[in-house]
């Protein structure tokens, strides 16, 4: 029922009819409102109010406020007022490229440096595979059910409302830190350059998160369009690195011969090589496969995690596309190419160019753009532009991932607050859709950046907590993802549907499903042991050995502290296939007709362009 102004209440979840209706055209200033006809000044002001027309949604149900309402939380996620105004660009470029950042730029560097390239390469080939069956499994339910929170949100209704309370504040705890970190990390690239070294960092970071704040109170739209354009230019930047990778490989650089896979053979760097050149001890580099052999290669898997992280925001950003039903698949389909191309084709490029053992690839932190083995293999090639230029990418790169940071976690933080999760008022959508209050919440987190203040060392021991609780933090995230696809295939049967209604599916089914979620409990249990006893942890104190498992584990204390309390407090119930709601959220497609008219067009394709289909 419409809302009277005099019954107005801001702790209720109010939601626009236009989402309730499915309308992709979301007017912020309608005709009727007085508004409406007021100054751009006035117009702009009430923008950020709520909208009068705002309808309330399903109250909760439950007599016991210990008792948790998980039917209305799936009512008032299902309409949440934010606006649809994704395009099929917009989400085509988040899922090929939207959060490639210092992870595959820079921390591949360190993981190289510790595993080897044998190891760097099978673990972000294992990550790939994991992440391209759980995004297929988020497609699916995206499709389906474009709610707010996504994820999260899945896991409340398909799994246990204790463990999507646990995976919400996991994943927004997750895109909180990064936003300080990256913006950080960004300023940090800026040393490359010695005029910009000499500028005090913490202007720097002012600037970056004015930057980054202000594209957010730009709306979603603001949010695509620039991710569109950022994720543009990271693509041409690794496919031309690749390109200029193959022929520096094949000797075609200044000052270099043929390449080939001489730093996969043990101790095979020659005297020549322009590290020694820039001050390493002769003889210090050390080459082959692998390093550290098995244990080397389980340490390398939390930096491909992080590297991967941010993958799943296609799934996310569903709920404020146009037509999901369109534009996603296609989006979920390119992720494939993203894995094989951006990360397994370009690392395996680095590799053939800079040995293990080169000293520049450790850098000062995790940050240290110059550690960048993209600019290590540039500079060695004796090219004096390209590594600026890479650098640039790195920067704009790091910007992406931080402008990512704020979408994700305000909206994560909205749909907690949707389903009573969170506070109330972070629920708040104003006229444009926004989740203004999340927003202003993830953006004051970003004033954590200016640890760079207290000096490299203060800085980089902060960058490292905040990194120890995003590194591990998607891996359950993506665990739950597979796993709530497989509880909801089984709950689709069960409630007498068939796959024939689904509109979207699985190119790997329920099987991908367990194969992602098997592979996540598989990178777990291999962190654990790693954080326990990293590579030589013989010459580790006591404290040592505990910092070191805290740095490499500390989401997992930080989940468990979030699930056990709340299942406690609420008894939550483990979600029975016969309870879970099927239909709050649910797009009603007319998915025979649709099928048959789709079936009709590709077959009038020519073959390549039906094979096309089949990969994008």
């Amino acid at each position: 029922m419409s809302a009277a102004p005099s019954d107005y209440d801001p702790e209720k979840n109010l939601t626009l009819p236009s989402s309730v209706g499915g309308s992709t055209d979301r007017n912020d200033f309608a005709p009727g409102h007085t508004e409406s006809n007021g100054s751009w000044g006035t117009r702009f002001i009430d923008s950020f109010k709520r909208d009068p027309n705002a309808q309330v949604t399903k109250p909760a149900q439950a007599t016991n406020p210990r008792e948790y309402d998980h039917a209305a939380a799936a009512e008032r996620t299902a309409n949440s007022g934010l606006a649809t105004k994704l395009k099929g660009r917009h989400l085509q470029m988040i899922a090929i490229g939207g959060s490639i950042g210092t992870g595959l730029f820079v921390t591949s560097g360190a993981a190289l440096s510790t595993g080897g390239p044998g190891s760097l390469i099978i673990s972000f080939a294992v990550i790939g595979v994991l992440m391209f069956c759980t995004v297929q499994a988020l497609g699916e339910l995206a499709v389906l059910f474009p709610v707010a929170g996504s994820f999260s949100a899945y896991s409340t209704r398909f799994l246990d409302p204790a463990w999507g309370f646990a995976m919400g504040w996991n994943y927004a705890i997750q895109w909180l830190v990064v936003l300080p970190l990256e913006i950080v990390a960004a300023s940090i690239t800026l040393s490359f350059w010695p005029g910009a070294n000499d500028t005090n960092k913490a202007a720097w970071v002012t600037i970056f998160l004015v930057v980054i704040v202000a594209i957010n109170f730009f709306g979603v739209r603001g949010y695509g369009e620039a991710e569109f354009v950022f994720a543009i230019i990271k693509v041409v930047a690794v496919i031309g690195f690749i390109i200029l990778g193959i022929i520096l490989n094949c000797g075609g650089g200044p000052d270099g011969g043929y390449i080939g896979g001489r730093y996969w053979k043990s101790n095979n760097v020659p005297a020549n090589y322009p590290g020694y050149q820039m001050g390493q001890p002769a003889g210090s580099i050390v080459s082959g496969a692998f390093n550290s052999g098995f244990k080397g290669l389980c340490s390398v898997f939390v930096t491909a995690a992080f590297s991967f992280a941010g993958t799943e925001l296609v799934g996310l950003a569903a709920a404020e596309s146009e037509n999901p039903r369109k534009s996603l698949p296609t989006a979920i389909k390119q992720v494939f190419w993203r894995i094989c191309l951006f990360y397994i084709v370009s690392l395996t490029i680095v590799s053939l160019l800079v040995p293990y053992g080169d000293a520049r690839l450790l850098g000062d932190s995790s940050s240290d753009a110059k550690a960048s083995p993209f600019v290590i293999a540039i500079n060695n090639a004796g090219i004096e532009v390209l590594p600026s230029v890479m650098n640039v990418v790195i920067l704009i790169a790091v910007l992406s991932v931080g402008n990512s940071s704020i979408y994700g976690s305000s909206r994560t933080l909205a749909a907690l607050a949707e389903q009573n999760q969170a506070p109330r008022i972070l629920a708040y959508i104003d006229r444009a859709g926004r989740p203004l209050v999340a927003i202003v919440v993830a953006s004051a987190l970003g004033l954590l950046c200016y640890v760079v203040a207290g000096g490299q060392e203060d800085a980089n021991t902060a960058l490292n907590w905040l990194y120890s609780l995003s590194g591990l933090s998607s891996i359950f995230t993506w665990g739950s993802i597979c796993l709530a696809h497989i509880r909801f295939r089984s709950a689709w049967k069960k409630q007498g549907h068939s796959l024939d209604e689904l509109a979207f599916r699985s190119q790997v089914g329920v099987i991908g499903s367990w194969v992602g979620f098997i592979l996540n409990c598989l990178v777990l249990v291999a962190q654990f042991w790693t954080a326990a006893w990293p590579i030589g942890y013989g010459t580790y104190t006591a404290a040592g050995i505990a910092q070191n498992f805290f740095l490499a584990y500390l989401a997992a204390p930080v989940v468990i502290l979030f699930y056990i309390p709340y299942k406690i407090y609420y008894r939550t119930p483990f979600m029975k296939t016969m309870d879970m709601d099927l239909q709050s959220g649910r797009k009603e497609w007319d998915t025979p007709a649709l099928l048959e008219a789709e079936r009709v067009e590709r077959a009038q394709l020519p073959r390549w362009k039906r094979i096309y289909k089949i990969f994008c």
